[in-house]
């Protein structure tokens, strides 16, 4: 698939990017990419839910009543998990769900998700830009020239840029990352990405060793 290069002013340059088929062009694969999605959620889980159980309630160990003789069913101390204030049973305890993936596995969920972008021609490939300063009305206007102000977009650059990040930090439904960092989840989360043109060489580099 052969794209051509657009400018931070939406038009067209007379440059032009072949999107190699190895990365934008497969098959894509649904359950690769349903494992890395769910790989990634699973590492944004803090994990760190705890409750305390009757070894960790502070109060007395002695049995409130005597065990027969009273009528009732059998009791133990206040910190029985049947009592107020009692320790809780089968509690969350602190855990970490991240889970192992195969690397290749993740590579072809990132080229499953990439191609289903390029076959819904959901790609812009971009100039290689930099903003002056960081300028949030400029970051705008791009989007806006490339006719994509109303659309979640994901914008891939070469190298991070602090006076891009800081100029789409405070605009809704937009996300910067560099090249190396690509994920499935954001891919698929945005309705359009944008490329810088280095990018698309990191890109295919990346996913294709």
């Amino acid at each position: 698939m052969e794209l051509a290069i657009h400018n931070i002013s939406g038009k067209k340059t007379e440059k032009k990017v072949k999107l190699s088929d190895k990365v934008f062009g497969i098959e894509p694969n649904d359950h690769a990419i349903y494992l890395d999605v769910k790989l990634h959620l699973a590492n944004q889980r803090q994990g760190t839910s705890k409750s305390k159980q009757r070894n960790e309630i502070s109060g007395s160990s002695k049995n409130i009543k005597r065990q027969k003789g009273t009528g009732g069913a059998r009791a133990g101390n206040i910190k029985n998990p049947q009592f107020r204030g009692g320790g809780r049973i089968h509690g969350p305890q602190p855990r970490d769900y991240d889970f192992k993936l195969n690397k290749q596995v993740k590579v072809l969920a990132r080229q499953s998700a990439l191609s289903y972008k390029a076959k819904g021609n959901n790609i812009t490939v971009l100039e290689d830009f930099n903003f002056d300063a960081p300028k949030t009305k400029q970051y705008i206007d791009m989007l806006t020239h490339l006719k994509l102000d109303n659309k979640k977009t994901l914008v891939v650059i070469a190298e991070r840029s602090r006076n891009i990040v800081l100029s789409s930090r405070n605009v809704p439904n937009t996300k910067v990352i560099k090249a190396s960092d690509i994920n499935t989840y954001d891919i698929l989360n945005a309705n359009d990405l944008v490329i810088s043109e280095s990018s698309v060489k990191e890109i295919v580099k990346l996913l294709t060793k």
